[in-house]
């Protein structure tokens, strides 16, 4: 194995991509400005970091600046569909930079490039070099749970010779997931425990990858420390909302080239990403109804002007269907089965499984039509023919590029500050086998870098207002508890 190769599409589209990072600067001025204060430092000097994470043209100078500032990385998507080719193209010139990613990934592929951005040295029949990275940048946390697995597995093949078995998956994923752990342990059955245990923390991109980290935790699965970027302001207020609100959109109308005014969109869910994507909605004009399980949310919809019903309620009347939830079978089945002719249905969330696809996919009695790469037409038993963007993974990256820049900028600015944390603070014991949240001080930070490319200007204290609010002139201004 090289100490620098790469899988992508096309290598021939790197120019393209190299301009259209170049062009990105000057919209992620957090980012930028990490790298004016650092660079020369190279605080991440000797760190290997693996990154599952959307290869975006963003992605690229996140990466691009982790290279910059001393580390050495290997890189695959979080999604099947979100690669921006051009973007991966673009990794793959860097030095000391290696990128697994292009789009349209099948799921064995898409299984083997986070497993070739976990395998560190000789990956060969003696695996006798294989190590894993020091630090993990993931969304979704994938990474970290093939990591997990495989050390679960080994574990259960060393005490009882049981080896994963494909066909107890659930699903396709499922299958191709335990058929490349399988593979992994008859080769080496040692591999995951050895990659585990170099690895010193991960810092975790979004709601669905949490979720799932602190039910690790909450089980005492974890075997190394976790920093919660997702739930940091800067992160969760940017990118879920202005970043849904932004690129839902763009992602609809890419996909169907429908007339969003005046129609009735559904959104599912009414956290922040929720709020992103019916706030765009009502901006272009559409009639939006919300689905709520909260009752705190659903009365900040109310308030909002939303109409909060049921989706029984409103199935057969909506024009669009967004799920935004990070749970499990939001839309069933049953309710896609009902909807009215021309009914557009995606996802927002995380994972592919907030809409019942797989039990649409294989209903007897349907027809699919691919209209276009990740655009399905599907005709069904009574005749009404829906719209499924991106087989119900994320429509804002499988049919549009995602979060714009500057939004991006906010989450990466994160992203790197845990990375630093992580590493600077090694064996220490700062950071134990729990999740943790960034500092206030870092997520005011982040907001600072991004103010001046705005043109605005923050009031400053006087000692007497910090002495009567009980904060320092630099912050940070509000308490831990406080909801912005």
């Amino acid at each position: 194995m090289s100490p620098q190769e790469s899988k992508i599409k096309d290598p021939s589209l790197a120019p393209f991509g190299l301009l259209q990072m170049q062009i990105s600067e000057s919209e992620m001025p957090g980012i930028m400005t990490i790298r004016e204060e650092y660079e020369k430092s190279k605080p991440l000097a000797g760190a290997k970091i693996t990154g599952c994470l959307h290869m975006t043209v963003e992605c690229a100078l996140l990466i691009e600046t982790l290279q910059k500032l001393g580390a050495h990385i290997r890189w695959c998507s979080c999604n099947i569909y979100s690669t921006v080719d051009y973007a991966a193209a673009a990794v793959s010139t860097l030095k000391n930079v290696s990128v697994f990613a292009w789009k349209g990934e099948t799921l064995d592929e898409y299984w083997w490039c986070i497993e070739k951005a976990l395998t560190w040295g000789e990956d060969d029949d003696n695996n006798s070099n294989v190590e894993g990275p020091d630090l993990i940048v993931d969304d979704g946390a994938d990474a970290v749970f093939l990591v997990h697995k495989g050390v679960e597995y080994e574990k259960l093949y060393a005490e009882k010779k049981i080896l994963p078995d494909p066909e107890s998956g659930k699903n396709l994923e499922e299958k191709c997931f335990l058929a490349l752990l399988k593979k992994s342990i008859l080769k080496n059955p040692n591999k995951w425990t050895t990659i585990a245990k170099k690895i010193i923390g991960v810092s975790e991109e979004t709601t669905t990858g949490i979720l799932r980290l602190k039910k690790m935790e909450k089980n005492k699965e974890l075997l190394f420390s976790v920093i919660n970027v997702n739930d940091a302001v800067t992160k969760s207020k940017y990118d879920n909302i202005y970043g849904c609100r932004h690129s839902l959109p763009d992602g609809i109308m890419r996909a169907t080239d429908f007339l969003i005014s005046g129609k009735i969109v559904v959104i599912c869910g009414y956290g922040d990403v929720g709020k992103g994507c019916a706030s765009s909605m009502k901006g272009l004009g559409a009639r939006v109804y919300v689905t709520e399980i909260d009752p705190i949310c659903a009365i900040q919809a109310v308030m909002e002007g939303f109409n909060v019903v049921t989706l029984e309620e409103i199935v057969e009347k909506g024009d669009f269907f967004i799920t935004c939830t990070g749970n499990i079978d939001i839309i069933k089945l049953e309710h896609i089965l009902k909807m009215k002719n021309n009914a557009v249905v995606g996802n927002i969330g995380h994972f592919d499984d907030e809409i019942q696809i797989n039990e649409l996919y294989n209903y007897e009695g349907i027809h699919i039509e691919n209209v276009k790469p990740q655009v399905d037409r599907i005709t069904l038993p009574n005749g009404n023919k829906i719209i499924v963007l991106a087989r119900g993974r994320l429509l804002n990256l499988g049919c549009a590029t995602g979060h714009p820049a500057f939004v991006m900028s906010f989450s990466f600015c994160n992203q790197i500050f845990a990375q630093l944390d992580l590493w600077k603070y090694k064996n220490t014991g700062k950071y134990e086998k729990s999740v943790y949240l960034l500092p206030k001080e870092l997520d005011e930070k982040v907001a600072f870098y991004h103010l001046k490319k705005l043109n605005a200007s923050l009031t400053r204290l006087d000692d007497n207002q910090c002495e009567f609010l009980g904060v320092s002139k630099d912050g940070p201004y509000k308490g831990d508890n406080y909801r912005y």
